[in-house]
């Protein structure tokens, strides 16, 4: 299944829709299959770190950075650019660092999840998921970013996630609903893919 970013040039090559990379690669096709390779091996790395101590606006924009380092100089900066996919319109570039402190300010004040019975956890980390998705922050690899930041999470509140197994087809679909104000598919996937450690 296919949730298409509405295409733009903007930070492409001329004439293109591919971006501007560091390995000067100006074929889409080439480039996706270079950067599925190199992010899907720093993310490895990553979900095998140490906990973070600090689940903040910074520490997630460094994931990004540390996902996308070796591809994009703008890597773990916010996007310039107004974005949208489908029907779906994402926060306004000069609108993303005000509310993306104030996602994250609230997670700080709820202990990150860490206190919360099961039901409760579930429905607060598929809330956080759809504010961040609807952020959309990075010009590319929000979802990478994302997956990654919330096994850091779920596993620092004592449950786990595993995404390599998971149905990436009812995730979408739940990331679409919740746009439209109908959290309960996000909602069954969290239920569905959450355990406890």
């Amino acid at each position: 299944m296919s949730y298409k970013l509405d295409v733009t040039n903007a930070d492409c090559y001329d004439g293109t829709t591919t971006l501007i990379n560091k390995l000067g690669i100006k074929d889409e096709n080439e480039l996706k299959s270079s950067e599925a390779l190199i992010t899907a091996y720093k993310a490895a790395s990553l979900i095998n770190e140490p906990l973070a101590h600090n689940f903040d606006f910074e520490n997630y924009k460094g994931l990004h950075r540390v996902l996308f380092e070796d591809l994009y100089d703008w890597a773990g900066n916010t996007r310039t650019i107004a974005l949208s996919k489908t029907a779906t319109v994402f926060t306004a570039p000069d609108k993303i660092e005000e509310l993306g402190s104030l996602i994250f300010a609230r997670l700080k004040r709820v202990d990150y999840f860490t206190k919360l019975s099961q039901n409760e956890f579930i429905s607060e980390i598929a809330d956080l998921y759809h504010s961040l998705n609807m952020l959309h922050p990075f010009r590319e690899g929000n979802g990478r970013t994302e997956r990654v930041f919330f096994v850091q999470l779920i596993r620092n509140a004592g449950y786990d996630i595993d995404y390599s197994t998971l149905n990436s087809d009812l995730l979408m679909i739940g990331s679409i609903q919740a746009a439209t104000g109908v959290m309960d598919t996000l909602v069954e996937f969290f239920e569905e893919n959450i355990v406890s450690r």
